[in-house]
């Protein structure tokens, strides 16, 4: 069994979500008491939310890029960033280590196109719905992405770190990204993208008709196959 790195507290909700997936998915493939075997490194999130806000990106990659050689120091034998968001700084994380990078457009762009699906919907933080780096990594892939109007943008991204990142569900809060999806599906998305790793503890596929790509499930299996490769 392999050992994952990951790089972690981008928000520290989704980070319990991913530590939970990967070693459930672990356990049901190998069965009895057996688990995963991760290293963590969790990264201050305020520090990280204020170098998105001033755009110092940089700043932001060299701090994650650090918790890379770190955790390869410690004995991983790949990286996993459990965020979208901080994707944006791939390239950073990657350089900066010898080991593999499970990159999640790799993981759910094949999940999309094993649907026969090409044009989704892209959930997210703003930086992931309004930067290049999310739809150019789809499109290169063959996948093309429609975005919620500006408006729309802004109340999803609101959500997400005032209510989502802190452990918030509210009833009011689900209905309004509903209704988001229902303008995307009349736009032509065949499917859903959730972009921000946390949008899955507020919506799930029972909610919409229109399938739903759950980011970060879609990247703890990638993890789990990762973890088991040659068992």
């Amino acid at each position: 069994m392999k050992t994952l790195g990951i790089i972690g507290g981008m928000s520290p909700e989704s980070t319990v979500t991913y530590y939970s997936q990967i070693n459930r998915l672990v356990n049901q493939a190998k069965g009895g008491n057996y688990s995963a075997k991760l290293l963590m490194v969790s990264v201050e999130f305020e520090q990280i939310v204020q170098c998105q806000k001033a755009g110092n990106w940089q700043q932001a990659g060299e701090i994650l890029a650090d918790a890379a050689r770190t955790l390869e120091k410690m004995g991983a034998d790949g990286i996993l960033l459990a965020t979208n968001t901080m994707h944006k700084v791939a390239d950073y994380i990657s350089g900066a280590v010898t080991i593999p990078f499970l990159h999640i457009i790799d993981a759910t762009a094949q999940h999309i196109l094993d649907q026969n699906i090409s044009t989704v919907g892209l959930l997210g933080t703003r930086f992931t719905m309004q930067d290049d780096f999310y739809r150019n990594g789809l499109s290169e892939r063959g996948i093309s992405a429609i975005v919620p109007s500006e408006e729309q943008q802004a109340e999803i991204h609101r959500i997400i770190f005032e209510e989502l990142c802190v452990g918030k569900l509210l009833p009011k809060s689900k209905q309004y990204y509903l209704q988001v999806i229902a303008d995307l599906q009349k736009l032509g998305a065949e499917g859903i993208i959730l972009g921000c790793t946390e949008i899955g503890l507020l919506i799930e596929q029972t909610d919409f008709s229109l399938p739903f790509f759950d980011t970060a499930e879609i990247h703890s299996k990638t993890a789990s196959t990762f973890i088991l490769d040659g068992e």
